[in-house]
């Protein structure tokens, strides 16, 4: 293992239900969102990282009025250990890190939502970081 995940904390979290009709129809509305993943980094120092992991919901198509607005931001301090190529960086970040807090971060949705009354909110158990690289990768 190259890296090391230091700690982490929730940089950013926002929960909210615009009014009462939207509360009453979430579960039946839920199905017209998505969740959408957002990954970046910034270097604190030598071999030292942030990579923030944003999931937050999203209205599946443009036009749909956006009524609940959920998103949570989890930063995690790495160190990378030893010397190591671009490529293999770029798979920390990008693939590994986000792999390893994904849970924690599926779990403070699911708390937000069970917290506001509702338990049917279904949220992906995982997401394939590999995967979705190796797609953004085969696009350029």
């Amino acid at each position: 293992m190259n890296y090391k995940i230091i700690t982490k904390y929730i940089r950013d979290l926002s929960f909210e239900i615009i009014d009462s009709k939207t509360y009453f129809l979430i579960e039946k509305d839920i199905k017209n969102y998505r969740f959408i993943c957002d990954i970046n980094s910034n270097k604190i120092k030598e071999n030292i990282l942030q990579v923030n992991v944003n999931l937050r919901l999203e209205p599946k198509e443009k036009n749909y009025t956006k009524n609940i607005h959920v998103s949570v931001e989890l930063a995690s301090i790495v160190q990378i250990e030893g010397k190591i190529e671009r490529n293999e960086l770029e798979k920390i970040i990008l693939i590994k890190v986000p792999t390893d807090i994904y849970p924690e971060i599926r779990n403070i949705i699911i708390i937000l939502f069970e917290k506001s009354g509702f338990k049917k909110i279904n949220i992906e158990e995982k997401i394939n970081f590999l995967k979705l690289y190796e797609n953004k990768k085969n696009q350029k």
